[in-house]
């Protein structure tokens, strides 16, 4: 196989740069690379496509390519390219190690707890080589929950069972559906996963380029398509069906689950549970399942105009055939904490995304076309355990509690929003200084930040938010900001909205496990994805349930 790097062509507002049409131009110039023609390929895959934006307003698309030739040696052409871009690879194939085909009907099948991306993907691989899996979800399926939710935004009444956390497709249901990461693909999972998501009716370009999404709305269907083939291949999906208790064996090996009233025998169960999962962190905790108290970060929402945003990044405010722009921002405070964008949804909105009466936390979200008014980002602190005022180890679940009770009374109820300035007056004390700065007044006037309005899914009202966070964390969200006001021009603007209380970020505890996969405590038991801490993320997440995957099928097959 023939890999040609760096392939560039310079950006064009008035050409379409769609898979058919990009694919066809890439062909014409990895002929003239190789100085073959078109019909000596055997095959052709775009493998990843980014943009170089540095010397804006010059812009240029930058591809890689991967090629096989019919008749020609490939390292000879590659010999005469004399091209350094040009070089012979062995491309990595992912491929599932095991197949089910000596089982018995009395043979117990492998269970897994939650149907997000982790549980999705494990079960979808298990079906497909002859596992047949059962999938326990607490929430509704997606049609159900979209309607579910959609009344919560609408009228603020909360279903602690299904809602932005809980239900099929987990977490990443309801975000922006971004697919980087950056877990290194070695094994090939990564790609295979992208091309699973396509497989199911994904956009055919997040198998290329450099920062893939899929949108909440186009989703939402992948997810229902790839219940229906677990289906189809003999695995069984259940909603609404919680996993109250795990029975342990005297040789600690997990024997069955409790849903209810039904107990269900199992030898193998994937903890696949999300991040938001509270209540089963405490029963695996009276368990004594082996977990740790993690790091992670909490913040808010910051909203811009996408115009601000695009004009940054491109020097074009409202490009044609450029997606939305997106950023990725970080710097250390004073103090040695960590301040970065997360989740950064271009064209998004905020949502509401609370799980638990009493209690209000937000994310970000996006639809396939990303064409709201603002862009949004979570900008977050790091803490870690000695944050948590507690030695317990659930003592970050109760920490991200603390903060989201006074995120819903700040707002009763509602997302509470305060313009940045305001916020940063009440924490440092001084007065904004914006009002000083010519060329960022002027900034606020061109991109109407003076006129910008929240682009939320949930109410929302203007409230103290800067009564939220500990000070300490208020002082370095500030420190961030103001930083980042020097990277991307108007960022730290008094008008930027600012919304809380982001802390969902990642999971607070990780559910120890061994090379095997297995609880280290629990056999039969294992541990997956995001909210057993080994993952962040629809891809990661998705790369840890194909994983396990092949840990369970392999104890299995083994008996």
């Amino acid at each position: 196989m023939i890999r040609i790097n760096q392939i560039k062509i310079i950006h064009d507002e008035n050409k379409s740069y769609d898979y058919d049409t990009i694919n066809d131009v890439l062909k014409a110039k990895v002929a003239k690379i190789l100085r073959v023609s078109v019909d000596d390929m055997e095959s052709f895959e775009i493998i990843r496509h980014s943009i170089d934006a540095r010397k804006k307003p010059e812009i240029y698309h930058i591809y890689i390519v991967d090629v096989s030739l019919k008749n020609n040696s490939e390292k000879d052409v590659v010999k005469k390219c004399r091209n350094k871009d040009v070089s012979i690879i062995e491309p990595v194939r992912y491929a599932f190690p095991y197949e089910y085909q000596h089982g018995k009907e009395e043979d117990l099948r492998p269970v897994i707890i939650g149907a997000g991306p982790a549980g999705l993907f494990c079960g979808y691989v298990l079906a497909k080589h002859g596992f047949k899996p059962l999938i326990l979800e607490r929430g509704s399926d997606v049609d159900k929950r979209t309607e579910i939710v959609e009344h919560f935004w609408k009228s603020g009444e909360l279903d602690e069972t299904t809602n932005v956390q809980f239900g099929e497709g987990g977490a990443g249901t309801f975000s922006d559906g971004k697919l980087n990461t950056m877990v290194k693909d070695k094994d090939g999972r990564g790609r295979a996963a992208l091309k699973i998501f396509v497989e199911n009716g994904a956009p055919i370009d997040i198998l290329y380029d450099a920062k893939p999404h899929i949108g909440t709305d186009i989703l939402r269907d992948v997810v229902k398509n790839m219940r229906n083939n677990i289906i189809k291949w003999g695995g069984e999906v259940r909603f609404e069906s919680k996993v109250d208790e795990i029975e342990v064996s005297k040789d600690s090996e997990i024997k069955a689950l409790k849903v209810g009233d039904e107990c269900i025998p199992c030898s193998e169960a994937v903890l696949a549970i999300g991040h938001s999962a509270r209540d089963t962190f405490y029963m695996l905790k009276d368990k004594n399942v082996e977990m740790n108290p993690k790091p992670f970060a909490v913040g808010f929402r910051v909203e811009h105009p996408q115009a601000l945003i695009n004009y940054s990044q491109y020097k074009i405010a409202d490009p044609k055939a450029l997606e939305p722009a997106p950023y990725k921002l970080t710097t250390t405070t004073d103090s040695g904490r960590g301040v970065y964008s997360f989740c950064m949804c271009p064209g998004g909105f905020v949502v509401n995304a609370s799980s638990e009466k009493g209690r209000l936390a937000v994310n970000g979200m996006s639809y396939s076309k990303r064409d709201s008014k603002n862009a949004n980002s979570a900008i977050i602190i790091t803490v870690d355990p000695k944050d948590f005022g507690d030695d317990d180890v659930l003592s970050g679940v109760e920490f991200q509690r603390g903060l989201e009770e006074k995120a819903f009374k700040a707002g009763n109820g509602k997302i509470p929003v305060e313009y940045y300035g305001k916020f940063k007056e009440a924490v440092s004390g001084e007065p904004d200084s914006t009002n000083e700065d010519d060329t960022l007044v002027q900034t606020q006037k061109d991109f109407k930040l003076i006129e910008n309005t929240p682009s939320m899914k949930g109410d929302y009202v203007f409230a103290n938010v800067h009564d939220i966070l500990p000070d300490d964390l208020n002082n370095a969200f500030v420190q961030g900001m103001e930083k980042f006001g020097r990277m991307i021009k108007g960022y730290n603007s008094e008008y930027a909205l600012v919304s809380g209380v982001e802390s969902r970020t990642s999971s607070p505890v990780r559910i120890v496990r061994g090379d095997n996969g297995e609880s280290v405590n629990v056999k039969g038991l294992f541990p997956c994805g995001e909210g057993a801490g080994y993952a962040g993320g629809i891809m990661s997440a998705a790369m840890d349930g194909m994983k396990i995957a092949e840990y369970v099928a392999g104890r299995i097959c083994k008996k």
